[in-house]
């Protein structure tokens, strides 16, 4: 929807270049053809900001992150206390 916007204001800036009164220039140019740019422009970001966005769905829950957490504790009580080859046997 933002890629018509782009399309309105170039029209626009091509209505201006072939306008002969002041009055109409400023309104082509100033109100529609800016105007237009810059919705174009901030659609564009949105759209930008929305395709890089999360979706609640994928967040993890208080619950799996309790578990990631103990599984990460146990990783690192593991790693600080190696159990070698000889005290495993009898």
């Amino acid at each position: 929807m933002h890629w018509l916007y782009l399309l309105l204001a170039l029209l626009f800036m091509a209505m201006a270049m072939k306008s002969t009164a002041p009055g109409w220039l400023v309104v082509l140019l100033v109100l529609a053809a800016l105007g237009l740019f810059l919705a174009w422009m901030l659609g564009w970001v949105a759209s930008r900001v929305s395709s890089g966005a999360r979706d609640d769905v994928s967040m993890i829950s208080p619950e799996e992150l309790r578990q990631l957490r103990e599984q990460a504790e146990a990783r690192k009580r593991a790693a600080e206390n190696p159990v070698s080859p000889d005290d495993s046997q009898p």
